[in-house]
């Protein structure tokens, strides 16, 4: 138990790293005047003028020996402050600093400085306790507590400095409450390295080669300083300790700042606000932290938000992500997630991104079991709806919409873009595969368009998939249409021991056939829910042909949106060709083959790739190749559905033709799926008037991303057109 101790006064400006921690031949300050940039006419002492004007300004210092100074300081803007240790002191040459209505005058007032440098034209006041900092030029700090590093300061790293104890290494808990998937975080993390990490746990050398490229990615040495960026503001704060600032960050208010780093940049400055906890943890680029947010051991992606007294507790999110109001635990957030109401609830669980948690949504009961070792793992544009609840272990295919309700058992949804329903009245699970194309194309061809406008990071180290239509989720969409093939076999078929292949088949030619032979069935899903009542697969038809349209849309999306389109449709070199159903693994929102994530991993354990730099160019290097491979995959998937080896001319047009009906099909049913809304003849009991109405919510013809749609598709018509024109048949 650590107690009050009372040591010499010398112990003020003498106490820092203990001898044992130094190197040989070093002084405790080698680290300090490696981080600081001396000043080009370099630094001086005082002249016995300058200390007499000081002391007559009631500043007091353990030695004026060691307060250093430069040509262009003015000892009258210095006044009612004590100095301990070495302290040094860029140019004070008058005048004041504002940022919005905060103005103050440069120099140091009223303020106990220990050990610090101090930059140019700073303006430092009613700072009670300020050391071993290094502080930028033209930084305002007013009414502050206390901030001060420790010579082991780590800054948010999971790192341990030189004879810590293993103990003391922060980790944080992804995926699973036990600990079991634990990392340790570093500046500069992202989701993929994080799911990497948290992932393939059974690799132990693999576990092993990451803990120690992280340990290496930060110097163990002590004496590290607490660093504050150019032009920051940091105002009425209580406790900033081990803490680093990039330049024009902006804190007002802060309760408490421990053991973190503050990513900020002149062209991405982030924002702290009041009464906000941070500690253990990483905020990235462009973040806002914003009204009594508490976030512990944790990492907060780039150009993200936490607001309205949300708590991120042992969890890592991804870029573009913002989360108020509600309490967050034990996750790893792909990018682009949105939580905004206060009770969702999130804990233990992957969840891959462009997600959204409605109002009421609990993901994850805790301890469902003897232990609370359950998981989630989402897909991308994962929606839980309106007072959804769902219980550990369950996994969900991309864009999983749960209605309201709560879901009792444990689910596995292998049916992407699908409508999941708890029929409490018929005690039965039912499901409507493809529900977003079929029913809300507004909100499906949008979903694409917004996360790309929101992507407003200028550092982008994380890649991200962005497109609705991509491998992941057609893979899903193919793996899908043969399981409905399979249950609608099942259903017309009085033979439970029929081979699979057989059922398959026979469902195919259901399918492709009269619809009223699907219509009449009673379609089952199985391995969909942990529980003996029916799971009712409904619109089976109408969903098998939308996944086939998207497969189409999506290779011939790809088609129009390459450079040299019309090459590709002379075919695909067979030495690319790759499976259809090829894995697929989304790392933290960039979308990789499996096999190079295999490669990725050997290289790690092999020491080839030693370092997180060396891991981060493989990311950028399989990036670079992803439009050719997406396009190869496409072309795959493209193939599998016209039921072809190759693609011939004829096939072409006929994919064209094909498309040229998506694609109108598309911008009409964004217009009649916004239109719904505006045709709700209870909209209009909110207002007073038809005019009221009309300024409120406008006409469907003037929303904006319903004539963007339109214009798109004239866009691509167009480019239709001219590929049919080359197709010689």
């Amino acid at each position: 138990m650590e107690r009050v101790t009372l040591l010499p006064s010398a112990a003020l400006s003498d106490g820092w790293i203990d001898a044992q921690y130094l190197p040989e031949g070093k002084d405790k300050y080698y680290i300090r005047n490696m981080q600081v940039k001396a000043p080009e006419e370099g630094w001086r002492h005082l002249n016995s003028d300058e200390i007499e004007r000081l002391v007559k300004n009631n500043n007091t210092a353990s030695s004026w020996d060691t307060v250093w100074v430069t040509d262009s300081f003015e000892p009258r803007m210095i006044k009612d402050n004590k100095f301990y240790g070495t302290v040094r002191i860029g140019r004070v040459s008058g005048g004041a600093l504002q940022y919005h209505d905060l103005r103050l005058p440069v120099g140091i007032t009223n303020s106990s400085i220990h050990s610090c440098d101090i930059g140019d034209d700073c303006a430092i006041h009613d700072v009670h306790y300020l050391s071993h900092y290094i502080i930028g030029d033209h930084c305002m700090l007013f009414n502050i507590q206390e901030m001060d590093t420790t010579d082991h300061a780590k800054f948010g790293n999971g790192i341990v400095k030189d004879g810590e104890p293993e103990e003391v290494r922060v980790k944080i808990q992804i995926m699973n409450e036990t600990g079991v998937r634990s990392v340790m975080p570093f500046d500069g993390m992202i989701p993929a390295d994080a799911y990497l990490w948290g992932k393939y746990v059974d690799d132990r050398l693999l576990q092993q080669r990451l803990a120690d490229i992280t340990q290496r990615t930060v110097d163990h040495h002590r004496g590290y300083y607490g660093m504050i960026g150019e032009r920051c503001v940091i105002k009425n704060s209580s406790i900033i300790k081990d803490v680093k600032i990039g330049s024009d960050c902006y804190i007002k208010g802060a309760s408490k700042l421990k053991n973190i780093t503050i990513n900020s940049s002149c062209s991405e400055p982030s924002q702290i606000g009041e009464n906000v906890i941070l500690v253990n943890g990483i905020v990235g680029y462009g973040c806002r932290i914003f009204y009594s947010c508490t976030a512990v051991k944790f990492i907060l992606g780039n150009n993200s938000n936490l607001k309205y007294g949300a708590r991120l507790i042992d969890s890592i999110m991804g870029d573009n992500s913002t989360i108020s109001c509600c309490e967050v635990l034990n996750n790893l957030i792909f990018p682009a997630h949105e939580q905004h109401h206060n009770n969702s609830f999130l804990i233990a669980s992957v969840i891959m991104g462009q997600s959204n948690m409605a109002a009421g949504a609990t993901v994850g009961s805790n301890h469902n079991s003897r232990t609370n070792d359950g998981e989630i793992v989402a897909g991308r544009g994962f929606w839980p709806g309106l007072c959804s609840s769902v219980k550990h272990s369950s996994r969900f295919a991309c864009y999983t919409l749960l209605a309201k309700g709560d879901f009792p058992a444990e689910l596995d949804i292998p049916l992407p873009f699908s409508l999941v329903n708890n029929n409490v009245t018929d005690n039965c699970l039912e499901i409507i595969p493809a529900y977003w194309w079929l029913y809300n194309m507004y909100a499906l061809a949008r979903n694409s368009w917004k996360y790309k406008t929101r992507d407003k990071r200028i550092t982008k180290v994380q890649n991200i998939e962005f497109d609705t239509f991509a491998p992941d989720t057609m893979s899903e969409v193919l793996r899908a249409r043969k399981l409905l093939e399979v249950w609608v076999g099942k259903a017309c078929c009085d033979d439970v021991h029929a081979d699979e292949c057989l059922l398959q088949k026979k469902g195919r030619q259901l399918l492709c056939g009269d619809r009223k032979a699907v219509d009449i069935l009673t379609v089952l899903g199985e391995g969909v829910e942990r529980s003996r009542r029916p799971v009712h697969i409904l619109k089976v038809y109408d969903a098998y042909h939308a996944y086939g349209d998207m497969l189409i849309h999506y290779a011939m999306s790809s088609l129009l949106a390459k450079e040299d389109n019309a090459s590709a449709l002379k075919g695909v070199d067979a030495r690319r060709t790759v499976l259809p159903d090829e894995a697929w693994v989304n790392m933290g929102g960039q979308l990789m083959p499996e096999y190079e994530v295999d490669c990725l991993r050997a290289d790690i354990r092999d020491g080839r790739l030693d370092s997180w730099e060396d891991i981060h160019k493989r990311y950028d290097e399989i990036w670079n190749r992803y439009t050719v491979d997406k396009w190869y995959h496409a072309y795959a998937c493209l193939c599998t559905v016209l039921d072809a080896e190759v693609m011939t001319p004829e096939l072409w047009l006929q994919a064209l033709a094909h498309e040229e009906r998506i694609q109108r099909r598309i911008a009409e049913q964004v217009y009649v799926s916004r239109k719904k809304d505006h045709d709700n003849p209870f909209r209009a009991c909110t207002c007073r008037n038809e005019e009221e109405l009309q300024a409120v919510f406008g006409s469907v013809d003037d929303n904006s991303f319903v004539r963007q749609m339109r214009e798109e598709c004239c866009h691509n018509l167009e480019i239709i057109d001219r590929l049919r024109a080359m197709v010689t048949v």
